[in-house]
């Protein structure tokens, strides 16, 4: 029986795509190359989210310094946080009449002996040797100085003298 060309075709198309394509690895080697370096410089851009909580409006500043990697204190309408963990409620912090809010100054020695038996500092080493370390604290534009400074005294008295406050870049005019 004559074949028909039609079914010739066919059984010489069905030959061709029989075998199954190969993958070009050296192709996908490049494109990751490309992906990892592209992922290793934007993960060291100075752009810095401390903070994507919409209740705290920071405010405005032309500071060029970005801030160290540090505890961050939280100051919302209802709460204080250090670190995503509850410290105290705002209500607490406001009336208290002492110049110092006693829960984070304890909370603040708490982490500082933490940190320092995870990095083997020995109990006799020298306390002022750990004063001055840092302390971010993100705030609403809006808070009041006198609990501003209930605050910045309460890091202070807890051996956290170098306070950042969070601030959102903005160009300067002239730029």
């Amino acid at each position: 029986m004559k074949e028909s060309p039609r079914a010739r075709r066919l059984r010489r198309h069905h030959r061709r795509t029989k075998n199954q394509g190969k993958l070009n690895l050296v192709s996908l080697m490049d494109i990751f190359t490309i992906l990892v370096f592209f992922l290793m410089v934007n993960s060291s851009a100075d752009n810095q989210l401390i903070s994507d909580n919409p209740e705290i409006v920071l405010p405005e500043s032309t500071s060029q310094q970005v801030p160290d990697d540090a505890p961050t204190l939280i100051v919302t309408d209802d709460s204080v946080l250090l670190n995503g963990r509850l410290i105290m409620t705002r209500a607490a912090l406001d009336t208290n009449d002492s110049a110092i809010a006693a829960p984070l100054s304890r909370a603040l020695a708490a982490m500082e002996v933490s940190e320092e038996v995870g990095q083997g500092v020995s109990a006799g080493a020298d306390p002022g040797a750990v004063a001055g370390r840092p302390v971010n604290i993100l705030a609403d534009q809006a808070l009041p100085y006198a609990v501003l400074r209930k605050l910045m005294a309460s890091c202070t008295e807890a051996g956290y003298s170098a306070i950042s406050l969070a601030v959102t870049q903005k160009h300067p005019e002239g730029a």
